[in-house]
């Protein structure tokens, strides 16, 4: 047996595609970003005790650093203490867990919300609590793993559709006797970065008498006036709630985000009519038999919440950092090209396992760290360097790593 493991992880290696984990802590690093003088952390982090300036992680806010989330926490932790001891259904529901749920839902403008502990709990256990043999999901080709794990879960009957294609998603659709269906997609894809066009999934659902899931784990806190997520980007809902064109047409949407990533701490929601978000409760087992998260955490969330939608210039500041970036990719001529994006992910298409590799540990010789992304994660031939951008970066450091990618040429 442990001959063939080892054959099998050879093999990865030999096809550049073995994973490496690196132990990351941030460093505490000066930011001049706002009039305010914040000092934030998230540029920098010891990679395996080396410093490096890091486009790596999804803290696109600049969040997970900040003194109010610190604060919450650590206060929370003092009150409550460090677990939840339980399940939410059991004892594991605090009164930090139920005020998060009801700010949320008036965050992202759709009646209730209900939070899991984490974004790939949420979606293995949202889906098969909804679908089943019988029923038929329609799944982009380019979703997370964790859409993908939960379709699988949930027997229902799988159709997967070309990446942002509308019209073979109607024709798919049509011909389906299914007794449910159910259309999933990421609403930010992760490794392109592009944006689902959701108001046109909605109008298709309400065609053929679907449901839709979104998952907006890389769109919630960047997108919209306020960091309500795509559904405010595309003027469907918000802090104001359901806009007067999408009245009545909501109740078909099961909107899911996590809070990770631009939220900068830990875990996910769904969100929408009040008796799907119910049945969830009732039904998912990945909310049912897993200890809920420490109120630590939910209060951290919190806070969160409101910093995001307060400080709005972290959104303005993430838009003139993908706008530098941009210009100087294309003005250093480099012999690879930026996806179109116009969110906090901007990939770097480079081509082949090997040399994504290759320059990916060139950036790192020159002390900075952007992930090469590789299948099956992405498909084959189109092995990446997946920048994120962070509030917490600064032009100077965007122009860093712009002439770390041009010496990498060399």
């Amino acid at each position: 047996m442990t001959g063939l493991f080892d054959q099998e992880l050879a093999q990865l290696r030999t096809a550049h595609l073995a994973r490496q984990r690196r132990q990351v802590m941030p460093l505490k690093a000066p930011v001049d970003l706002s009039a305010d003088e914040e000092d934030l952390r998230g540029t920098h982090y010891l990679i395996n005790g080396q410093a490096r300036l890091s486009f790596g992680s999804n803290d696109y806010l600049g969040l997970s650093q900040h003194p109010a989330v610190i604060t919450a926490a650590q206060e929370a932790a003092a009150r409550y203490g460090v677990g939840a001891t339980a399940s939410p259904l059991v004892c594991g529901h605090s009164p930090a867990h139920e005020a998060l749920e009801h700010e949320l839902a008036a965050l992202v403008g759709l009646p209730r919300a209900l939070y899991f502990y984490a974004g790939y709990a949420a979606n293995v256990g949202i889906i098969p609590a909804l679908v089943g043999k019988g029923d038929a999901v329609f799944s982009d080709a380019l979703n997370h793993a964790c859409l993908i794990d939960g379709i699988r879960l949930s027997r229902a009957e799988l159709h997967v559709v070309p990446h942002a294609d509308l019209a073979a998603l109607e024709q798919a659709l049509q011909a389906s006797t299914a007794r449910r269906k159910l259309v999933v997609t990421d609403a930010v894809f992760s490794m392109d970065g592009n944006v689902a066009d959701v108001p046109a999934l909605m109008a298709l659902c309400e065609r053929h008498d679907a449901w839709l899931m979104i998952d907006d784990a890389h769109g919630f806190g960047v997108l919209g006036e306020h960091g309500e997520g795509t559904l405010s980007y595309f003027g469907m809902a918000g802090r104001d709630g359901v806009a007067p064109a999408w009245q009545g047409r909501m109740d078909r949407l099961i909107y899911m985000a996590t809070l990770g990533k631009a939220a900068g701490v830990a875990g996910a929601f769904v969100a929408g009519e009040p008796s799907m978000v119910e049945w969830v409760l009732q039904k998912a087992r990945t909310y049912m038999f897993a200890t809920g998260t420490p109120a630590m955490i939910a209060e951290a969330l919190r806070a969160s919440v409101r910093v995001m939608q307060e400080e709005g210039w972290r959104r303005d500041h993430l838009r003139a950092l993908q706008q530098r970036l941009r210009e100087g990719v294309a003005a250093a001529g480099l012999p690879w090209h930026l996806m179109p994006s116009d969110t906090a992910i901007q990939p770097l298409i480079i081509g082949s396992n090997e040399a994504a590799l290759a320059v990916m540990a060139k950036l790192d010789e020159q002390g900075v760290w952007v992930p090469a992304i590789r299948p099956p994660t992405v498909p084959e031939g189109t092995a990446r360097l997946r920048i994120s951008l962070s509030a917490a970066h600064t032009l100077a450091q965007v122009d860093q790593l712009v002439a770390a990618l041009t010496q990498a040429v060399a």
